[in-house]
């Protein structure tokens, strides 16, 4: 039986059903109206026929990878505005230009890792998930250069200065950082439900506005100068481990927690400027506390692998910059380089040697 519009007992929309080359349709045009059905009708029956003859490999559209990689749990945060830009065509025929003009597009005058992280990841990541259902190719794209993570960290004396500095509600909250390597959101969406002060430890649990990467939770055990900050918090411990003071004119001090959105550093901008400037600390950022953490657990402990599991990192390229930037274990092997046969030089030698450079 051809395909045909009809209408269904109750509903006001218009249909498609019968069959196509063996192929069975029955399915709802979301119109009322006959006319922009039948239209929906046509090209559905054309889909429908070439699907039949060619395959998935030359119909598949990206809004339908795009389905299929969300319902498969794939990350959605950036894909609306490329939706918008791709959604009708074909996998088959999106390629590096098309990469490269939607980056134009969405993230003019931005920074290149602004585009890998908007628009070549999630683009590259349904069209992955559409090879591996044979759907199209897998895509081969040359992503735009992106400069080096940085690596800015703090000393012990520099970070005493900090929470010295550090307003009473933030006072806790840079401890917690300091000593627990979590991501701002991870701290200032923490619920009272995931932190054990009896075991010294905390849960970090994946949430959509926590900011927890790769969909996996961790556990981390807590310093016991973390414990004190949380056990002397001013509030109850009941919902948001940490809160900001309320709207100021009310008779009563009141801490709300914090609005719910992803990133989360920008509500904490106003007291971390002003206590980085009471402590003359300049270029630091409250994720830096997070690079400061990893930074002095290597230092103390010379395990990369104790420091991804703990910081939640998967590959070890994420954690050894922390190594990079800790060589004081290596300077035995350079105390020697200006002795005899790599010996250590003598005091005469140094004494000669510092009467040559003056």
């Amino acid at each position: 039986m051809p395909v045909k519009l009809t209408r269904r007992h109750g509903s006001p929309y218009w249909y498609i059903r019968g069959s196509i080359r063996g192929v069975r349709v029955d399915e709802s045009t979301g119109l009322r109206d006959e006319g922009a059905a039948g239209e929906v009708l046509i090209k559905r029956a054309a889909e429908i026929q070439e699907r039949s003859i060619h395959g998935d490999a030359v119909s598949r559209t990206f809004s339908e990878a795009a389905l299929s990689y969300m319902q498969a749990g794939g990350e959605c945060e950036h894909l609306p505005p490329l939706l918008k830009l791709y959604g009708a065509r074909r996998l088959i025929t999106i390629g590096q230009h098309d990469f490269d003009e939607a980056a134009r597009k969405l993230c003019a005058g931005q920074a290149g890792s602004t585009a890998n992280r908007q628009v070549f990841t999630p683009m590259a990541a349904v069209l992955h998930h559409a090879a591996r259902k044979k759907w199209c190719a897998k895509p081969v794209i040359e992503r735009p250069a992106q400069p080096k993570g940085r690596v800015r960290w703090i000393t012990h004396e520099e970070a005493e200065r900090l929470i010295e500095a550090a307003s009473e509600h933030i006072r806790p909250l840079v401890i917690f950082l300091l000593c627990t390597g979590a991501r701002i959101s991870e701290a200032l969406y923490l619920d009272w439900r995931d932190v054990d002060l009896s075991r010294a430890h905390v849960a970090f649990c994946p949430t959509e506005l926590r900011g927890i990467k790769n969909d996996e939770a961790r556990g981390v055990p807590l310093h016991p100068r973390a414990v004190a900050a949380l056990a002397n918090l001013p509030w109850d411990r009941q919902g948001a481990v940490f809160r900001r003071p309320g709207r100021p004119g009310r008779r009563e001090r009141r801490w709300e927690p914090y609005t719910r959105r992803k990133g989360g550093g920008g509500m904490i901008s106003t007291a971390w400027d002003g206590m980085c400037k009471r402590a003359g600390i300049s270029d630091f950022t409250p994720h830096d506390c997070r690079h400061t953490w990893a930074t002095w657990h290597y230092r103390a402990n010379r395990d990369l692998t104790a420091l991804m599991e703990l910081g939640g990192w998967k590959s070890v390229d994420m954690v050894i910059r922390y190594a990079h930037v800790n060589a004081s274990h290596l300077a035995p092997s350079i105390m020697g380089l200006w002795g005899i046969d790599g010996e250590r030089p003598s005091g005469d030698q140094l004494i000669a040697l510092k009467a040559k450079a003056e």
